[in-house]
């Protein structure tokens, strides 16, 4: 599936990577996924896509997305768009494709594979257009959920599509990994140092 003399380029759509994984019951841990990419040939780059809410202090997503630009990815982000919809409730939607697709081809004529994570299958295009300009595409998400979060279209379109639950044991991250909280005791039950003699 992979040739060693290779350049990579890795394309990784967050949300949607995020909703295969948790729908499948794992957490990403992306230093192993940039570890096990490098193996495969020579990982020229690894961009990582998300929207960011700007009216939040702090959002969820910034401890993520400050390690990811630290450790090897370009992270790539845009505001999310706030509307309403005909029956007056709040929706919001950060939809990263075009800057995808734009740093996709781009890259092409630098790389000879792309991998896409992600299972949208707006990619279809993008994938045949790559496929045109003479790169392998591999495209990883899952089959395993009901429904399944692949775009059937998308899948077909791939030079080779990757199960995302199949990379689980090479690129999960344990949720025992996970820092524990310590579970505070009210003060009446504490009892002094000097007392546990």
């Amino acid at each position: 599936m992979f040739d060693p003399r290779e350049k990579i380029a890795l394309f990784i759509d967050g949300a949607n990577l995020y909703s295969a994984a948790r729908s499948l019951g794992f957490d990403i841990d992306y230093k192993r996924l940039l570890a096990v990419f490098g193996q495969k040939g020579y990982l020229l780059r690894a961009y990582y896509y998300t929207a960011l809410a700007e009216d939040q202090e702090f959002s969820t997503l910034r401890p993520l997305i400050d390690w990811l630009d630290y450790n090897g990815y370009s992270v790539v982000t845009k505001p999310l768009k706030e509307f309403y919809d005909q029956s007056g409730r709040r929706k919001v939607k950060g939809n990263m494709d075009i800057e995808l697709v734009i740093d996709a081809m781009e890259i092409a004529e630098q790389v000879d594979h792309i991998v896409i994570f992600s299972g949208d299958g707006d990619f279809r295009r993008l994938v045949e257009a790559l496929q045109r300009k003479g790169r392998r595409v591999s495209v990883v998400s899952t089959l395993q959920t009901q429904p399944p979060m692949i775009a059937d279209d998308l899948r077909r379109q791939a030079d080779n599509f990757i199960e995302l639950a199949e990379l689980q044991a090479q690129i999960g991250r344990d949720p025992s990994e996970r820092p524990v909280r310590a579970e505070r005791t009210p003060a009446t039950e504490r009892t002094p140092a000097h007392n546990n003699l």
